[in-house]
């Protein structure tokens, strides 16, 4: 429990369904500023826990405590838009009900969230549903903010300013995700809902796999005044586990390898594609597009997707694709795969190409079909996986599925199980090419580990979409940003090279422009005819790039630090810390940014009206 008195409260609290304990004897509070995670398999009971604690479920023992006055606001999985006419209207639902003249409010989270508040919610796409749901939930200003899987659908910009919302939240806050960048920057303390019992850590969740080794480190030592089934039971997640972290630092060092040659091919220009058109016959060369262009024209006239863009993809590499949704990764994915033809420049595919194709709306799924019939379609109860045959009950363990549930339809199954069943039937296919369009949404965190160690292992080449900062900087070589109005880069490494690259950027536009300023500053007798800022403002003006600057070069030492694979096994306090003060500094870094902003239009806006 927290030193501070809980807001809302569990104590001895059992969930039964259809007579089996989903959990028993749980005791846990949520008090006020505690920023807690709540971590544990898919089904293990996370989301039962979480609308027992909303109060829209009843305990079948024990008891749930609230404060008086305080106001709970909870984002559930897959909100319902039933019975509203618009946007706006359930959005405003969530204001408290004698506070329901703060319309004003509503109309300030819509535009934050860039939401239009006269669309009708049938018509929302996966992520604005998203975003109008988190609407409701911040408009209440609640005293306990109850968050299941926030950032599904979700892009990364999005992602980025919900992590700043829940930063300066001064509220109790309990987080379920599958997005461990999420986790890692906002939780200070770790509840793990493991076989029906409940842990807790004042730790966040950027130490959660240390804990969670010393949790099984405990149990291995107790493990012989367990019954021998109980420890069987276990023994596999022990091991599992265990081996992906030894595994770990080999992956860490291979994927260095892997972005320094990529790097090495992105400068090396023509004497690449020399030694590509050599090993051409081999399926050295995977994608080629040359100066591809590709728009839209609508109502609101065309919208472009790319511009002018090149990239060359060989066997083996592994490219991310991220951008704000709308912006056009699927369309973009869609030309480099041949799928569409771009509207000028070329694309060419390599030969012997076999691809598999993972869609985020899993329509390969047959809803009437048992988990043995998608897996084993012609019959019989061997999986054909790579040429080699397995059993289908074993090759279910491989993801995470109790054969006992072979019989068990697809259509009964949780989004997280879809996702697992519709990667097991991928895998077992024959490819080279891998094509994965949001594979992590409704995963939980060990599959999430599964699914990165297939991946690692996988010999052929990547296409991933995802808005994952931590998967894609497990696994890609690469990050293809579509940033909209037709701007398409291509950056080496992951989504954190990705983001130190941009704020570089910004930071080396910001000092262009002020040198610019300077060259066409007017002469001092017309300087004194014209308004401007006041003497203390442009001080603070001229003051911000040096301090964005130096802003900058903080959070690339940190990353740098951080980027050292063996410093959190070295010093985990330290790795906290580091992680703590860099989430500090990229703060600080927004806030200078808004506010250069904000003085540069204020200081135009003067000269203008001069």
């Amino acid at each position: 429990m927290a030193p501070n008195p809980p807001l809302v409260a569990l104590m001895g609290a059992t969930v039964t369904f259809g007579g089996l304990p989903v959990f028993e004897k749980i005791d846990l509070g949520i008090a006020r500023g505690e920023k807690v995670c709540l971590v544990g398999r898919n089904g293990s009971g996370k989301s039962t826990l979480m609308k027992l604690l909303a109060g829209l479920i009843r305990q079948d023992d024990g008891e749930r405590f609230l404060q008086p006055g305080t106001r709970v606001a909870y984002l559930a999985q897959d909100p319902s838009f039933a019975g509203y006419a618009n946007v706006h209207d359930f959005v405003a639902e969530g204001l408290p009900p004698d506070d329901q003249d703060a319309l004003h409010r509503v109309d300030a989270v819509l535009d934050r969230l860039q939401l239009v508040g006269d669309r009708s919610p049938a018509n929302l796409s996966g992520g604005e549903a998203r975003r109008a749901a988190l609407g409701r939930a911040l408009v209440s200003n609640p005293d306990v903010l109850l968050l299941d899987e926030p950032t599904n659908h979700l892009d990364l910009p999005t992602i980025e300013w919900l992590e700043g919302e829940l930063q300066a939240y001064r509220g109790g806050l309990l987080l379920i995700s599958h997005d461990r960048a999420f986790l890692s920057k906002l939780s200070r303390r770790t509840l793990w809902l493991d076989r029906g019992g409940i842990r807790e850590t004042e730790r966040g969740f950027a130490e959660f796999e240390v804990w969670q080794q010393e949790v099984f480190a405990s149990e291995e030592i107790a493990a012989h005044k367990l019954d021998r089934k109980i420890a069987a039971e276990t023994q596999w997640m022990r091991e599992g586990i265990s081996a992906r972290r030894t595994r770990n630092m080999g992956r860490v060092r291979a994927l260095t390898q892997l972005r320094t040659d990529r790097a090495e091919r992105v400068r090396g220009g023509q004497q690449v594609k020399l030694g590509v058109a050599e090993g051409e016959s081999s399926g050295r060369l995977v994608i080629e597009a040359e100066h591809i262009v590709k728009g839209f024209d609508g109502p609101e006239g065309r919208r472009e997707v790319a511009k002018d863009f090149s990239t060359r993809i060989l066997r083996g590499d592994r490219v991310g694709l991220i951008g704000p949704n709308g912006a056009g990764k699927t369309t973009l994915l869609k030309i480099l795969t041949g799928q569409m033809p771009p509207d000028a420049g070329t694309v060419r595919l390599g030969v012997n190409l076999q691809p598999v194709y993972f869609d985020q709306r899993r329509a390969a799924l047959d809803p009437d079909a048992t988990i043995h019939q998608t897996l084993c379609p012609f019959g019989g109860d061997s999986v054909n996986v790579g040429g080699t045959s397995r059993h289908v009950a074993s090759y279910m363990r491989d993801f995470l599925f109790d054969p006992r549930l072979k019989d068990t339809p697809t259509r009964a199954l949780s989004g997280g199980e879809r996702n697992r069943l519709l990667l097991a039937t991928l895998f077992a296919r024959p490819s080279n090419l891998m094509i994965l369009d949001e594979p992590t949404n409704d995963l939980d965190i060990d599959t999430l580990d599964l699914l990165e160690e297939v991946l690692s292992d996988y010999d052929g080449t990547l296409l991933l979409v995802s808005h994952d900062r931590d998967f894609l900087d497990r696994l890609v070589t690469s990050v293809i940003a579509v940033e909209g109005v037709g701007e398409v880069q291509e950056y080496v490494g992951g989504y954190s090279d990705y983001a130190t690259l941009r704020r570089q950027k910004a930071g080396a536009e910001a000092d262009t422009a002020k040198a610019r300023r300077k060259e066409t500053a007017p002469p001092p007798g017309e300087a004194k005819q014209r308004r401007k800022l006041s003497y203390k403002l442009q001080r603070e003006l001229d003051g911000l790039p040096e301090l964005m600057d130096g802003l900058n070069k903080k959070i690339k030492a940190a990353e740098t630090k951080m980027a050292d694979a063996d410093f959190f096994s070295r010093d985990p306090t330290g790795f906290q810390k580091t992680s703590e003060g860099m989430g500090k500094l990229q703060a600080e870094l927004e806030a200078a940014e808004e506010r250069w902003l904000e003085l540069e239009a204020m200081r135009e806006e003067l000269e203008a009206s001069s």
